[in-house]
């Protein structure tokens, strides 16, 4: 159930911004978006755009309203600190390598996708198989995207999550066929200003009303004994000591430039965005300028900190103690709702809304694209690159597409209402640790010297996936919903205790040396 008190905060004024918020938006977009008449427009906007733009792009997808909500939940939360803060040193050590090496592989030749890449070199079916693992990664990842929105939205309007999820799908679809890649990036810009702006004034207007002395005593001391430091960014708990710990900065230094390599080297998500840069220094900077999000994810866990000191000093309603216990991750929307003046609350939850749509709408594009491809084969695509009909055939691919991430959005709120990790940032780093690990794993069998068995490597992805459900969550809340309880908790009980993110560079390896196995010795099989 919604709770009363806060549903009603949000007013007729917010609800007016929204709808003139999200129709400036979507004008502003389609405006900036020129023509779309072909596919290399619709897929690459021409290869024309500025890199600033599309490095605002790939920050504002990135961030997405999973920061603007998950980060300063995680703060809030009782155990919660800033230790997240240390995966941006992975990051920042992926883009340089993706932008160094990567990139000018990319640009050698037109290309639409990093797919387009590993296909070339280790043939057809790879191609079909890493577009397989894309499109599988994207729905998992995203559908969290657009969970943690529908949940902002069904917080402060009362609607429901389905509902929610609709509304969103729907937007995305529009965005996604008025303009192609152009529309999706100037839109991304418009959101990243949004959400900027959101989060420097909540920052401001806590520490304005608090004080930085009341909100650093608070976050130095909390806890029922005053011994958790919120403030703590750096733990250098050894992984053998506690296997499940994954905001430690081994697996920062170790784990997560793998991550972040496979995101923006062979997610589509990200590397549509490079290819629309119109030459390789200006997808260079592009790359390297991005790592500017952490920026934002240091703002966000600022905002967190002031939040758990306001609700200190400020107390807590009963609606929202029952609402924070349930989630602490409805912490930030609650405080926008019920403090910030009407006007501004609509401004800042209808650009998380935006962001949201923003960042489905570019995974649509992008599943749309690698799905032409893998199905008609990238010379045909090129071929009847100008022709009206694959354009068409693109916009049917994105609705469809659209109407299935819907779809598995919906199921993953129900699973994540029966959760008891309410961490929504463990919840979308966890989806992708299906796919990154094995997507990069043929990438760098398609880079590296030497013969590979493609069936070797169909045996390391599949291998690599078992192990990533066997450790996750989600095939026992699969086998549980049913009614399979006995098998789950057998699952549960074989579970091995080690961090989910060990398994990017692990599974890389698997699937990397699965292309050495000794299973296909025909001529078709082996490719150099």
């Amino acid at each position: 159930m919604f709770l009363c008190a806060i549903e009603t905060s949000f007013t007729g004024l917010d609800w007016s911004v929204v709808i003139v918020y999200m129709i400036l938006t979507t004008w502003i977009g389609h405006a900036l978006s020129g023509r779309n008449a072909t596919i290399r427009e619709f897929f690459l906007g021409g290869r024309s755009l500025p890199w600033w733009a599309v490095s605002g792009s790939m920050i504002a997808t990135e961030i997405s309203a999973l920061t603007f909500i998950g980060v300063p939940g995680g703060v809030f939360a009782m155990q919660g600190d800033w230790t997240y803060l240390q995966w941006g040193v992975g990051s920042v050590i992926a883009r340089f390598a993706v932008a160094y090496w990567l990139v000018p592989l990319y640009f050698k030749e037109e290309i639409y996708s990093p797919y387009d890449y590993m296909g070339s070199r280790l043939g057809e079916g790879v191609k079909r198989l890493v577009t397989g693992l894309f499109s599988l990664g994207a729905i998992l990842g995203q559908s969290v995207r657009v969970l943690v929105t529908a949940l902002i939205l069904e917080t402060v309007t009362g609607l429901s999550t389905e509902a929610c999820i609709i509304a969103i799908g729907v937007f995305a679809v529009l965005w996604t066929l008025l303009g192609g890649m152009r529309t999706v990036i100037w839109t991304d810009v418009i959101q990243f200003g949004v959400f900027i702006f959101g989060g420097l004034l909540a920052f401001g207007w806590l520490v304005g009303t608090l004080g930085w002395e009341t909100i650093w005593e608070i976050n130095a001391s909390a806890g029922p004994d005053g011994s958790i430091n919120k403030f703590k960014v750096f733990d250098f708990t050894p992984p053998w000591e506690s296997p499940l710990l994954h905001y430690t900065f081994w697996v920062a230094v170790f784990a997560m430039p793998f991550q972040n390599f496979a995101a923006f080297g062979t997610d589509q998500l990200n590397a549509q965005r490079i290819f629309c840069c119109g030459s390789e220094k200006d997808a260079k900077k592009a790359v390297i300028w991005s790592s500017l999000s952490l920026i934002t994810t240091l703002l966000m866990l600022a905002v967190g900190s002031g939040l758990f000191a306001w609700y200190a000093v400020q107390g807590l309603s009963p609606d929202e103690a029952l609402r924070f216990a349930e989630n602490p991750n409805f912490v930030f929307p609650v405080w926008i709702t019920t403090v910030l003046p009407a006007g501004l609350t609509g401004l800042i939850l209808a650009g998380a809304f935006a962001a949201a749509i923003s960042s489905l709408d570019s995974v649509l594009a992008a599943l749309s694209q690698t799905s032409l491809s893998a199905l008609y084969g990238r010379e045909k695509l090129e071929k009847e690159a100008d022709g009206k009909v694959m354009v068409f055939r693109s916009r049917v691919a994105v609705i469809l597409w659209a109407v299935l991430l819907s779809g598995v959005a919906v199921l993953l709120a129900g699973g994540y209402a029966e959760s008891e990790n309410k961490n929504l940032i463990d919840l979308a780093f966890g989806m992708v640790a299906y796919t990154y690990g094995p997507l990069l794993g043929v990438l760098l069998a398609a880079i590296l010297p030497g013969r590979r068995s493609v069936r070797g490597l169909y045996a390391g992805v599949v291998v690599s996936i078992l192990i990533v459900a066997w450790v996750r969550p989600e095939l026992g809340q699969l086998l549980t919903a049913v009614g399979f309880v006995g098998l789950a908790e057998i699952l549960e009980g074989l579970r091995p205790g080690i961090a989910f993110p060990w398994f990017y560079p692990i599974n890389a390896a698997i699937t990397f040396l699965g292309g050495y196995l000794p299973i296909d010795k025909r001529r078709r099989g082996d490719i150099a």
